[in-house]
């Protein structure tokens, strides 16, 4: 049995997928490298065409069923705009997911309903080793319990760890979602090898996440990086209120207002909300007022990520969630400007990566989360 992966470009190396199959399978490393991880070189650009088809479906019941045991591994992810679950190893491969977005009003019930939909039927198809998650807001991740969400509410105090423990059957490991990507991040992704590695994720919220030798360091609970609460000003202006997606709908929104005829504006429609998946294209045609607001933007992440610079000095800084989806228009305009804000004695700085796991680099490092906790 040899099983179809996907087209050439999007799968890991051969080499990382066969040194995670035990020396006792029967499986090919072709048929148990099934995860949907582009990779890039540091610094390279990333087209959103570059990504993995959201609508495939990397998986093969046949396949998963014979997977050694401590190999199966649940791996989730719980934002403010969408939940993923994947089936995967402890390396990291995923080998099925299930995607939906979050409606906002139903607040935390509503999801926690979505994920007791979706688990009776992953328990049902084989055994859970274990379970990793990565929750958008801060956690006390030795218990397991959320202290709160900055995006839905319904989830201050809720014991998830101990839930879904009953619904998974399973050890369940929770952190925080951005510190969860640093992980993936740091050792299958862009950070791969090096260390410190610093990891930011811009989507709904902005959050941060530090791996130092391979772990995620930790400070005092209930939380640490969050580099969207820092303050770019003594008004308390944030960093998340400037660079989140939200932030860069607002300012897209407030322009749109202004000119109505503008690329961005005509690219965006009337639809409200999302407007900054339009920010890319509208750079790629050359328009002006979307280059003010990339500016505008990269400079403010550039001085947030001076503070991480000479707090901590990582190797490297990777910029991942939606918004990272710009691309290396993102990327060079936040290295260039960090230029200015970083002091002489620690040029020319880290190096500024775009996350190599696209929007995987939370489901991959849950499962890495779980089996490395599991291993300890």
């Amino acid at each position: 049995m040899r099983i179809a992966v996907q087209r050439a470009g999007t799968i890991r190396r051969a080499a990382d997928c066969k040194s995670a199959i035990p020396q006792t399978s029967s499986l090919r490393y072709e048929e148990f490298c099934l995860a949907p991880v582009p990779r890039y070189s540091i610094g390279q650009s990333r087209r959103a065409s570059d990504h993995f088809d959201r609508d495939a479906r990397f998986y093969n019941r046949e396949l998963l069923t014979r997977l050694p045991m401590d190999r199966n591994y649940l791996g989730i992810e719980i934002g403010g705009t969408k939940l993923q679950l994947v089936m995967g190893t402890g390396s990291g491969g995923i080998l099925r997911r299930w995607r939906y977005s979050v409606a906002r009003q139903e607040g935390g019930a509503g999801i926690r309903r979505q994920i007791e939909a979706t688990l009776p039927g992953i328990v049902a198809g084989s055994t859970i080793r274990g379970v990793g998650v990565g929750f958008g807001g801060p956690v006390d991740w030795r218990t397991g319990q959320i202290c709160c969400s900055h995006q839905i509410e319904g989830w201050a105090d809720f014991g998830l760890a101990a839930w879904l423990r009953s619904l998974a059957q399973a050890p369940v490991q929770i952190d925080n979602d951005a510190n969860v990507g640093a992980l993936g991040e740091a050792l299958c992704g862009a950070g791969k090898g090096l260390s410190p590695v610093f990891y930011v994720t811009l989507g709904s919220g902005v959050g941060g996440g530090l791996v130092v030798d391979g772990q995620i360091y930790h400070g005092a609970v209930p939380g640490e990086s969050e580099i969207g609460h820092v303050r770019l000003d003594r008004a308390g202006t944030t960093v998340e209120s400037r660079c989140s997606g939200w932030a860069v709908d607002a300012k897209i929104r407030t322009l749109i207002d202004r000119k109505p005829d503008c690329l961005v504006g005509r690219l965006a429609g009337s639809v409200r909300g999302g407007e900054a998946k339009q920010l890319g294209k509208a750079l790629a045609n050359g328009d002006e007022l979307a280059r003010e607001i990339l500016a505008e933007t990269a400079e403010d992440m550039a001085f947030a990520f001076s503070h991480v610079v000479h707090l901590s000095h990582p190797v490297i800084i990777v910029i991942g969630g939606g918004l990272s989806l710009v691309g290396e228009p993102l990327r060079a305009a936040v290295a260039e400007a960090m230029k200015r804000f970083t002091m002489e004695a620690f040029a020319p700085g880290p190096t500024i990566a775009l996350a190599a796991l696209g929007e995987d680099s939370v489901p991959v490092g849950a499962l890495m989360l779980a089996h490395q906790r599991l291993a300890t």
